[in-house]
């Protein structure tokens, strides 16, 4: 703030009021105006100050968000791996599981479907064996010896009705043989495509079984 000057009066002269308050008036106003300018330069300095602080606050909050995202993105990595470990074991073991249950599974297979083959073999053997018997008997039951010789007119004529009717007899028997063996060679082709259909299915089975670590039964 200046140093004012008081006025002076001089000596034996006649005091100017007006004067005196004048410079009152000016003294006053100089130190209103330093008041407001010292006023105005601290609020412009707690101003600067206030923006420094909100800056570095603001620096500060970014500085922690992006620490936080390096963290989370830490954290969601170190989990996805811990998933994939983990998915990758129950891969592993659900094939391996597979696997041990399709070797179980053919293994028992091959165990039923060969015991299941060797019985129907024996079965079919003793069948032809039996057929081939019975066949031999009928035809030994048919061969009849015609001992004609000393036979009348009349009895060659009885026994050639008999031929004749006895041929017709065979003949339906050979037409009734014939349409059984037809009928039972369509059965037996049935059913070979039907354990054709089977077989497939039980594979496509298995091998869904083996990928999916599942499967359906049949």
């Amino acid at each position: 703030m200046p140093n004012l000057i008081p006025p002076k009066i001089p000596d034996g002269e006649r005091v100017d009021f007006d004067d005196i308050h004048r410079k009152r008036m000016e003294k006053d106003l100089m130190e209103l105006q330093t008041l407001i300018e010292v006023h105005f330069e601290s609020r412009k300095k707690e101003e600067e100050e206030l923006i420094n602080l909100k800056d570095r606050i603001e620096k500060r909050r970014s500085e922690r968000a992006e620490q936080q995202r390096i963290r989370s993105e830490r954290d969601k990595e170190r989990q996805k791996r811990l998933e994939e470990e983990r998915a990758r074991k129950e891969e592993e073991e659900a094939k391996k599981r597979a696997e041990d249950d399709a070797k179980k599974k053919k293994t028992l297979t091959s165990l039923h479907f060969g015991g299941y083959m060797q019985k129907l073999t024996e079965k079919r053997s003793g069948k032809r064996q039996t057929e081939r018997e019975k066949k031999k008997k009928i035809l030994n039951e048919r061969r009849k010896s015609l001992d004609i010789e000393n036979m009348s007119q009349d009895r060659l004529k009885e026994k050639a009705k008999e031929l004749w009717e006895w041929m017709h007899q065979l003949e339906a028997e050979k037409f009734e043989l014939q349409y059984q063996f037809a009928r039972q060679k369509y059965e037996v082709s049935s059913l070979v495509v039907h354990l054709r259909r089977i077989s497939k299915r039980f594979k496509t089975i298995l091998q869904c079984k083996t990928r999916y670590g599942s499967a359906d039964t049949l």
